[in-house]
C-alpha cells in the first residue's frame, strides 16, 4: 500500500515455449498490468522465437533475458544482439 511506489510486473517465459506461450501471455496480460517480458533459457539451443508474436501482437516489450541459472545470468535485453543470435 505505497501510493507513490512504482511496481513493475513481468511475465517470465521459457525460450523453449511453443505457440501456447501466446495464450499464456494473453491470459496473463488480462489478469495483470504487464510492464515487460523476461525471456529465460537462452543459454541452450532455444532461440526464443515465441518472443516475436508476444511483442508484436500484445505490445509487451522484452526487458530482460536469462542466459543461465544464476541471478547474474539475467541481462538487459538488447534487440540487435537478440536478432544476431537468431541468425548465427
Amino acid at each position: 500500500e505505497f501510493s507513490e511506489a512504482h511496481i513493475d510486473v513481468y511475465l517470465v517465459i521459457d525460450a523453449t515455449t511453443g505457440q501456447n506461450g501466446i495464450v499464456q501471455a494473453k491470459l496473463f496480460k488480462e489478469a495483470c498490468n504487464i510492464n515487460g517480458l523476461i525471456l529465460t533459457k537462452l543459454d541452450g539451443t532455444a532461440k526464443g522465437g515465441i518472443a516475436f508474436p508476444i511483442v508484436n501482437e500484445l505490445k509487451i516489450p522484452i526487458k530482460y533475458i536469462g542466459v543461465g541459472e544464476l541471478i547474474d545470468d539475467l541481462q538487459d535485453f538488447n534487440a540487435q544482439d537478440f536478432v544476431n543470435a537468431i541468425f548465427e
